[in-house]
């Protein structure tokens, strides 16, 4: 055994046993298994390492702290020994989020899931970030109350602090809001151990937004440890519209038409012929073609008036009705696919490429993306499908994917091949005018593009990142912000 592992071995010990006197010495250990599973995510190139029995960079040390003054006295500790800490909710980010590529700490933010404060007057929950989104929901569900917020990875143990931590979106989005516009306080933990909270408002000319700083930075400027979001009472009334059109151009024409003139349903989903005849073979909704998907709620009288205007701006543009049904079929379905396993899984090379666009580039981008997928790599029989799931007034998101069923053997050749497809999806989007993701995060899988998609502000986070995070010890690898910068790395 070389000195240098002695050493390091010496080193994650003493490590160890601080942090045991802070979170109890069950809540702290190096066991292999758990460190595997905290490593772990539903990014592809983690299913496929775990389907080829090959490992996965883990942690040196496993930590599961269950407070907010406890997560700070550790990420202390953690700065005093320069040793990476990365945390972790539940798990279900894609993009690699949680690679421990530098190893050291892997922080398990489950226990910190209490609800603290239901504030019906202001109409405000205050929860603890390690909560999971069905448990919150539950909670609020009692009171008559909801948070707007459910994401594909609903089901999949995503917590209030991932929900922020990666700029989420829901299946509401279009009305509510992404996580990022539900938020009003936040409390982080930072280096050298502080923990910080916000304005109780969010900012109103009080100088910029640290809230805003915070929620989309993957754990790299500070670690969530609770936050107050807007909830809503749930609504009296739904209302369900479905619509096919003859092309994908008049189904992005009739969503710009509903928000363009200020309507806000809850749910605008277009899907193209492809991604259309996937959903109704998992729905069994015997459509084809171009697929649109609405639902309207709130009071009876206003779901009324939404979805008769709605139908209207819809048939002005050739949209044919197949009444509420199918649109209910999607509602009480929308989860099923994720319950049921129909979803992609190696050896299938596959990724989710969402981009976010204005309205004048968004079909300029759907098309660029599918030539440069199916055209690009039509050796590999690639196919690409998406879907348009999140609105705004100026514009929406693509939600899309690319699938090859048969991809190299080798895995070298394999995930050479995964990040050739990713690149030239990528570039397809940003020189087309869109973003470089939309909800799913950055992580370690996207990092490299963040100057692509930045330019010169680039530099600009980058200062931000050294001003908060000095050692680089938060998360380090992701969001392009590179390795830890001192101690045992430098």
């Amino acid at each position: 055994m070389s000195q240098e592992t002695i050493r390091d071995q010496y080193l994650i010990a003493q490590i160890e046993r601080e942090i045991a006197s802070v979170v109890g010495v069950k809540h702290v250990n190096t066991d292999p298994a758990a460190l595997f599973e905290q490593s772990a995510d539903w990014s592809w190139i983690s299913q496929y390492l775990r389907h080829k029995n090959l490992p996965i960079p883990t942690a040196d040390l496993y930590v599961s702290p269950g407070s907010a003054q406890e997560v700070a006295e550790v990420l202390r500790i953690a700065s005093e020994y320069k040793i990476p800490v990365i945390p972790r909710g539940g798990g279900s980010g894609t993009q690699g989020g949680t690679f421990a590529i530098y190893g050291g700490i892997a922080m398990d933010l489950r226990r910190l899931n209490k609800v603290l404060q239901i504030d019906e007057v202001s109409m405000v929950v205050t929860a603890e970030a390690g909560i999971e989104g069905p448990e919150l929901e539950k909670i609020l569900n009692a009171k008559g109350l909801t948070m707007p917020h459910y994401p594909g990875s609903f089901h999949f143990g995503a917590t209030l602090g991932g929900y922020l931590a990666a700029r989420g979106s829901g299946v509401v989005s279009t009305k509510y809001g992404k996580a990022e516009d539900l938020v009003l306080q936040l409390e982080a933990a930072v280096p050298p151990g502080k923990l910080v909270q916000t304005m109780k408002v969010p900012n109103h000319a009080s100088g910029p937004g640290i809230i805003q700083a915070i929620v989309g930075s993957e754990g790299t400027l500070g670690i969530i440890t609770k936050a107050t979001m807007r909830i809503e009472r749930i609504p009296e009334s739904q209302v369900f519209l479905s619509y096919g059109f003859k092309d994908i151009s008049a189904g992005i024409e009739a969503a710009r038409k509903i928000m363009v003139d200020r309507w806000r349903p809850a749910v605008i989903r277009l899907y193209d012929e492809a991604d259309s005849a996937k959903l109704s073979s998992w729905l069994n909704l015997g459509v084809e073609g171009v697929l649109l998907v609405i639902m309207c709620d709130g009071t009876k009288e206003l779901t009324a008036l939404e979805s008769g205007e709605i139908a209207k701006l819809c048939e002005s543009v050739g949209g044919k009705s197949y009444g509420p049904e199918i649109g209910k079929m999607w509602w009480d379905g929308k989860y099923e696919p994720f319950k049921h396993g129909n979803i992609p899984a190696p050896p299938q090379i596959f990724g989710t490429t969402d981009t976010c666009a204005r309205f004048e580039d968004l079909e300029k981008i759907y098309w660029a993306k599918k030539k440069a997928i199916e055209e690009g790599f039509k050796e590999y029989k690639a196919r690409y499908t998406a879907h348009f799931s999140h609105w705004f007034p100026w514009g929406g998101m693509i939600y899309d994917r690319f699938y090859i069923d048969n991809g190299p053997e080798d895995p070298r050749e394999a995930i050479a091949l995964h990040d050739r497809v990713w690149d030239a999806a990528i570039k397809a989007s940003l020189d087309n005018g869109g973003s470089l993701n939309e909800h799913h995060g950055v992580g370690l899988k996207l990092g490299r593009f963040m100057r692509v998609q930045h330019g010169a502000a680039f530099d600009l986070l980058l200062g931000v990142k050294d001003a908060w995070d000095p050692d680089g010890i938060l998360n380090p690898g992701k969001l392009g912000f590179g390795p830890p910068k001192n101690g045992r790395y430098k």
